[in-house]
């Protein structure tokens, strides 16, 4: 069993910073990939970032250079040069393997506001 946490949502202007954390509990030794999606009101949930066990790094086009994972730290997702576009809740989805078969963990989800 996993099972995941967001922190570090909030308010900041267009143009800031923020730095969310996923927290994942249980047997992480067996996750392959740590996901970011997120979800605006009234639009797909959608992916965002990901970081894979083998050290493969993927972002959407959307917030490519902008925002960050770390291969030290992939549970970390730095997101520069904010913008009102990126308004949404972000949600961590932790893939892991149990008995053979690939499943997910996703947790409650962190709000992040771009605003003037």
């Amino acid at each position: 069993q996993v099972q995941v946490a967001e922190s570090g949502g909030g308010l900041v202007q267009p143009g800031g910073s923020l730095n969310l954390s996923c927290a994942v509990f249980g047997n992480i030794f067996y996750i392959n990939t740590i996901n970011w999606f997120r979800q605006a009101p009234g639009k797909e949930r959608e992916f965002v970032a990901s970081a894979a066990r083998s050290g493969d790094l993927r972002y959407a086009d959307s917030v490519r250079g902008r925002f960050g994972l770390s291969k030290d730290n992939v549970n970390r997702l730095q997101m520069n040069r904010l913008e009102p576009e990126d308004t949404a809740a972000y949600y961590c989805r932790a893939d892991y393997w149990d008995a053979g078969v690939t499943r997910n963990a996703w947790g409650q989800g962190t709000q992040v506001t771009v605003s003037s």
